[in-house]
């Protein structure tokens, strides 16, 4: 998968974006192609940050929770190798790729945006890794053993999805920097770490602190 096909998306919301790529600074044992802050020579004008906030490329961008628990991964391989994975809410790929690399039997990396696709399998690709692709979650294979997610709770209508993953799989793997009290005991924090988005996008502080949590039928 060439990069170009990603810069085709990118300039969807920015004409002037492309990608380059580089490694996360929270998980820098992984490559991915990411947005190219270079571009931005001054300001966006108003019609590129309109674009931008209408649709924007999420898969361009290396977020705090994701850089965390694939870093995470490949620090305590176990929690999945010879494991089925699904990687709900791709975006770049990193969770996906990083359990890819830990042993795991198969993963998958769902995402509803054709985008975000591609950019899994341009940065996997890049990174000597396999992974499937799934664009609908319902009409994900059966057999899912683990399932990760990074950073998916920002939006409240994501929250039921904390109990669905539990019935789909016997273990999850979460991580979230945005939601303090995910208001399901069955999620137990492991830990907190802190990490910035990649590029940074001098989010606040509080965004910086993730926190990981596992659920275990």
């Amino acid at each position: 998968m060439s990069p170009e096909r990603l810069n085709a998306h990118l300039r969807k919301t920015l004409s002037r974006g492309r990608v380059e790529a580089s490694r996360p600074s929270g998980c820098p044992r992984l490559a991915l192609y990411l947005f190219d802050p270079s571009v931005l020579e001054g300001p966006l004008s108003h019609e590129e940050a309109q674009s931008v906030v209408a649709a924007p490329a999420y898969w361009s961008f290396c977020w705090a929770s994701g850089q965390v628990l694939a870093n995470w991964i490949l620090d305590n391989p176990e929690w999945v190798a010879g494991k089925t994975v699904l990687d709900f809410g791709s975006g770049s790929g990193i969770v996906a790729i990083a359990a890819a690399r830990a042993g795991a039997r198969e993963v998958i990396a769902c995402d509803i945006d054709p985008g975000a696709l591609d950019a899994v399998l341009a940065n996997a690709t890049l990174n000597g890794e396999s992974v499937t692709l799934c664009s609908d979650w319902h009409e994900r294979p059966e057999g899912i053993d683990v399932i990760t997610a990074a950073d998916v709770l920002y939006d409240p209508e994501n929250r039921p999805f904390l109990g669905v993953f539990q019935k789909v799989a016997a273990r999850v793997l979460l991580a979230d920097s945005r939601v303090r009290d995910l208001g399901d005991d069955a999620y137990r924090k492991y830990a907190e770490i802190e990490a910035r988005t990649w590029p940074d996008l001098n989010e606040f502080e509080e965004f910086n602190r993730v926190r990981i949590y596992v659920a275990e039928a």
